[in-house]
């Protein structure tokens, strides 16, 4: 088993990284929770068919009494009526302050099961099982939980720390190519911003089958790197904010395409396309880290520009929860390796999307 502890005070949990995990997941949760009766678990559609029965088991002979909650699968999920569906659920299983929550799935389930937990009884204990790739290297890490609005994705959210990470990386297996890539933009992510070495290896295993040669230690990387983050920025107000690399332009994607068209990954894999080109245009990216990204995005199956209406980028920009007061803190890359926050005005990021959006 491969852990890492993610050692903040007072809040501390490990990230447990081993094959077969799942079948153990009982006994790990119960390590972390002397105290709770009752375990609420949130799944989603697709989740439940492959792997619920297996947990619950798990989670049985450990003492807990289950509540399984099966939502459906997809973005839709994350949302007001769902969690106001969640949280009168916990109240009807009898569900108390020292019981806890688990995610059993991918972003979606563990966002929307996390921001219940962070938020019904004035907080219970959650556990994260991510069951995605993009998952297990992300969203299950760091403590951001959130809902959709109708203005737009993650605009109603809370930092609460899991107590645990179980991750299995079986259950990769089972995901579709395009569940598996779109993982993998999260994946070329840390490799852009925070590890050249991690890039060169990612473009050298070509393809899924390449990575899943190398999954527990590709999965350990990108969860120290981040677990790196986490511990020097908890509440996102600087280097954490490099973790949005491709996140500002990539959100636009996602609502062209009405957070069904097109993944979060692909979103965020042609965001990191033009946030490279963005930052050539600024004078901070080196010229050669745009045909190296896209190199290996395309090797993933990812796309490097998705069409976006110029209203809609627009309106995206203006949402960016990375916004302070009228500027925006976009992510740009100094080398392959190094990404750090750049402030400039809405307007200016606008100008130069605008030229990128050009027709050469």
């Amino acid at each position: 088993m491969k852990t890492l502890t993610v050692a903040l005070p007072g809040r501390e949990y490990d990230i447990l990284i081993e094959r077969g995990l799942l079948d153990r997941s009982g006994l790990l949760c119960r390590e972390v929770l002397p105290r709770a009766k009752k375990l609420f678990v949130i799944t989603d559609s697709n989740v439940s068919e492959l792997y619920a029965e297996r947990v619950i088991k798990s989670l049985e002979r450990s003492g807990f009494a289950v509540h399984l909650e099966t939502v459906p699968a997809g973005e839709p999920s994350k949302s007001p009526a769902q969690l106001a569906a969640l949280w009168e659920a916990m109240m009807a299983f009898g569900l108390t302050r020292t019981d806890a929550v688990a995610a059993l799935g991918g972003g979606v389930v563990g966002d929307l099961a996390g921001f219940a937990a962070a938020t019904v009884l004035r907080g219970v204990d959650f556990i994260q099982i991510p069951t995605t790739l993009l998952a297990q290297v992300d969203s299950s890490v760091g403590g951001k939980v959130a809902i959709d609005l109708n203005a737009g994705k993650n605009l109603a959210g809370a930092f609460w720390q899991p107590k645990r990470v179980l991750i299995d990386p079986e259950v990769l297996h089972t995901l579709p190519d395009r569940t598996f890539s779109d993982g993998m933009a999260e994946v070329i992510k840390y490799g852009c911003i925070r590890d050249r070495a991690f890039f060169d290896l990612l473009d050298q295993c070509g393809g899924r089958s390449g990575v899943m040669d190398h999954i527990e230690d590709v999965l350990y990387t990108c969860c120290d790197l981040k677990r790196q983050v986490v511990l020097e920025d908890e509440r996102d107000t600087g280097v954490r904010m490099t973790l949005n690399f491709g996140h500002t332009i990539g959100h636009a994607f996602e609502l062209a395409g009405n957070y069904e068209t097109w993944t979060h990954g692909q979103g965020v894999a042609a965001g990191m396309h033009w946030a490279a080109r963005v930052g050539v245009g600024l004078g901070a990216t080196p010229e050669e880290a745009v045909p190296a990204i896209q190199a290996i995005l395309e090797k993933y199956s990812l796309p490097t520009n998705i069409p976006c209406p110029w209203a809609v980028m627009t309106q995206a920009i203006g949402l960016d929860k990375k916004n302070t007061g009228g500027d925006i803190h976009l992510i740009v890359l100094t080398r392959l390796g190094w990404a750090e926050p750049r402030r400039m005005s809405r307007d200016a990021l606008l100008e130069q999307l605008e030229a990128l959006a050009q027709p050469s």
